[in-house]
């Protein structure tokens, strides 16, 4: 009779991916499963039945260098701390017997190879090949990652798409996002990422065994997403020069970066700002198990020697000088991942701040994090990694100066402009979440509005400065829109029971959210005589045709000094906005009823709100609704036209998707819209 051998391993990839919550990767030719839970398998036997008493099986499972060998039992009594094999009791098929592997809960991410054995009394031996890949599991409650909310693990896991918050506090603007952690070669190109870091290069049985870690594997990504240190995924790029490669705004979704970072044998994709390189972090992350959100820091702190206070210079005329590194960026994007952090003792498990961006080293390379949001808001200035950073990006005191002949003549001092919000996408809903109590103590209440227009607050900005004699307050009237007048108001009070006469010097800068702006655009100089004690409001315009050239991603910087003509006394007033651009409408035929695999049609709608003709390109992209971003041009439409344009949707994948199109106008403007899509089976 012959012997028995292993003729094929089924591994059960459409019930794995199922149970596992890993049927988005199906794409990928391995299989994919979640540490701590059972996989399934099922081997194929030939020449004999398959006899318990006489016969044994054995699986080596193997991790690089790392290996353990199990033998395969009748017991179901899987231990969590380490990988065990049995058989399924309802397997009943000798020639056909399933298994389960069970991984423990902290064992490391990786691809993984596993060699299965049979084992005669004869001394025979046959064996079969197979792979497999293991990620953090956030539903397994003994997972470092594990969060206890099934709501939550759907946002921070499984959502393949999101919005950004970028702009000012006081004009918030969603950008939406393409995660893409399930399209073609994403998850490749991830765990491609950990391979080719300079730890795994330096010591790859060492790293294998730290990537249990979720605090580990997450600095190892937050290095690995920019390049300045490593064959990283993005090149930063603040210069304004984007000849070289794409400009930032430009991306929509992860999945076009990381795909050419690994089709480029990695190179470093050109180019990235924060909010990129934060969604590829978050990007990175999900695919990894491991939850993830996106969030912004409005009025973000970069202390660079640590004293808590970012001072800020300006003219005696109000215009704002590049002076000093300490900088205020309008806003700062990086991410949180939620785990557990054994390594800091109790009270330091939850949301923990990471920062791809490359601004200062850390451990001598350019990242940041995992910081606990506990451990900021606390002031633990002691706990790893880079709390005394991240505090000061959201805490810093700012100290505004005015100079005169390089000598300081004013100084306001300001405690709570920095980090005036801090938001996330809210869970389920494409809407904004205030998390900025979870960052530092509020001293003021502030009031989430809608993903458009935010939390608004008095001190978002310099508005008001005051003198022992001169108050002045400075207000934009509302959410300056693109292509209408920016009104605002300034209001000047004489404190003191004497007569003034002030000069009154008025600018416009545009800036970019990290840099100090440029040359002034707009200004204007006035005398004003003020009796005592009187308050005095004065109402100006700056017209579309006087700002229309430096719109494109800027913002503007708006400074008044009011300078006392009999005692020199000065003080200044300062507001940094956005101007809000017309949005796209995108229209889905029969959206409550979108079915997998089935045509549908979409239109994408623009309305010219400019006062002069436009031209450009019309870019449409939707991960699980169409394959592949589809462009279109878009001729010269005139002043209050409007064009429209039909998209067809194939729906390859269930759940809610995002479709999102940008409209890149020949003045350097892009329009966005976005459209939330719920795909059905039937």
């Amino acid at each position: 009779m012959e012997d028995l051998r292993i003729r094929h391993v089924n591994l059960e990839q459409s019930e794995n991916l199922e149970h596992h919550r890993t049927k988005g990767f199906s794409t990928s030719k391995a299989l994919v499963v979640r540490r701590g839970s059972p996989f399934r398998v099922t081997v194929q036997l030939e020449g004999r039945p398959f006899n318990p008493k006489t016969d044994s099986l054995r699986i080596k499972v193997m991790l690089g260098p790392l290996c353990v060998f199990m033998p395969v039992t009748f017991s179901r009594t899987a231990a969590s701390s380490r990988w065990t094999a049995c058989f399924d009791p309802e397997g009943s098929n000798p020639l056909k017997p399933s298994i389960f592997i069970s991984s423990p809960a902290s064992a490391s991410v990786g691809c993984y190879r596993f060699q299965l054995c049979v084992f005669t009394q004869s001394g025979q031996r046959s064996g079969a090949l197979g792979t497999f890949t293991l990620l953090c599991n956030p539903w397994c409650s003994e997972d470092a990652v594990y969060i206890p909310f099934e709501d939550q693990r759907e946002e921070y896991v499984q959502r393949d798409s999101g919005l950004l918050f970028m702009g000012t506090a006081m004009n918030l603007v969603s950008r939406p996002w393409s995660f893409d952690q399930f399209e073609p070669g994403v998850l490749e190109s991830c765990l491609n990422l950990l391979q080719v870091s300079p730890q795994h290069q330096g010591n790859g049985r060492l790293d294998y065994l730290n990537r249990s870690s979720p605090a580990y594997i997450s600095r190892v990504v937050s290095a690995m997403i920019n390049c300045e240190d490593d064959r990283g995924v993005l090149k930063g790029n603040w210069s304004g020069d984007f000849k070289q490669g794409v400009t930032p705004s430009m991306w929509t979704g992860s999945g076009d970066i990381l795909r050419q970072w690994a089709q480029s044998g990695c190179s470093p994709v050109k180019y990235g700002q924060c909010w990129v390189f934060a969604a590829v972090m978050c990007t990175v992350m999900r695919v990894l198990g491991i939850p993830c959100r996106v969030v912004t820091n409005f009025n973000s702190a970069h202390d660079t020697n640590g004293n808590l206070v970012i001072e800020e210079y300006y003219s005696k005329t109000g215009q704002k000088l590049n002076y000093g590194k300490d900088s205020i960026w309008n806003f700062h994007v990086w991410v949180e991942c939620w785990m557990s952090r054994p390594d800091l003792g109790s009270g330091m498990d939850g949301w923990q701040v990471l920062d791809p961006t490359p601004q200062e080293r850390s451990g001598g390379v350019f990242c940041c994090g995992p910081a606990p949001v506990r451990a900021i808001k606390n002031q633990r200035m002691d706990l790893f990694y880079d709390v005394p950073f991240v505090y000061a990006e959201v805490n810093a005191d700012v100290h505004t100066i005015i100079l005169e002949q390089g000598q300081v003549v004013h100084v306001e001092k300001d405690t709570e402009r920095v980090g005036s919000l801090i938001c996330t996408k809210a869970v389920g809903f494409p809407r904004l979440q205030n998390i900025t109590g979870d960052y530092k103590h509020i001293k003021s209440p502030t009031s989430t509005l809608t993903s458009r227009s935010s939390t608004v607050s008095d001190d978002s900005t310099l508005r008001r400065g005051g003198s022992k004699g001169m108050l002045v307050v400075l207000v934009v009237d509302k959410s300056p829109v693109a292509g209408e007048p920016v009104g605002f108001t300034i209001k000047v009070t004489n404190k003191e029971n004497v007569a003034k006469k002030v000069k009154v010097h008025l600018n416009a800068q545009a800036k970019e959210y990290n840099h100090s702006p440029s040359d002034p655009f707009w200004e204007l100089h006035s005398v004003l005589q003020l009796a005592p004690m009187e308050v005095k409001v004065l109402r100006q315009q700056i017209l579309p045709a006087q700002y229309e050239d430096v719109l494109g991603d800027n913002l503007i910087n708006l400074a008044v000094v009011l300078e006392d003509m009999a005692g020199q006394e000065r003080v200044l007033a300062s507001e940094e906005f956005n101007m809000t651009s017309p949005q796209l409408s995108i229209h889905v035929a029969a959206k409550d009823s979108i079915i997998l695999k089935k045509e549908q049609t979409a239109t994408v709608t623009f309305t010219n709100t400019f006062s002069h003709p436009v031209s450009g390109v019309l870019t449409v992209a939707g991960s699980g609704l169409i394959q592949d971003k589809v462009q279109f041009r878009m001729p010269s439409l005139h002043p209050g036209r409007r064009a429209e344009q039909r998209i067809m949707l194939l729906p390859s994948m269930v759940g809610v998707k995002m479709l999102q199109a940008s409209l890149s106008l020949s003045n350097n403007t892009t329009i966005r819209g976005f459209k939330m899509v719920s795909v059905n089976r039937e």
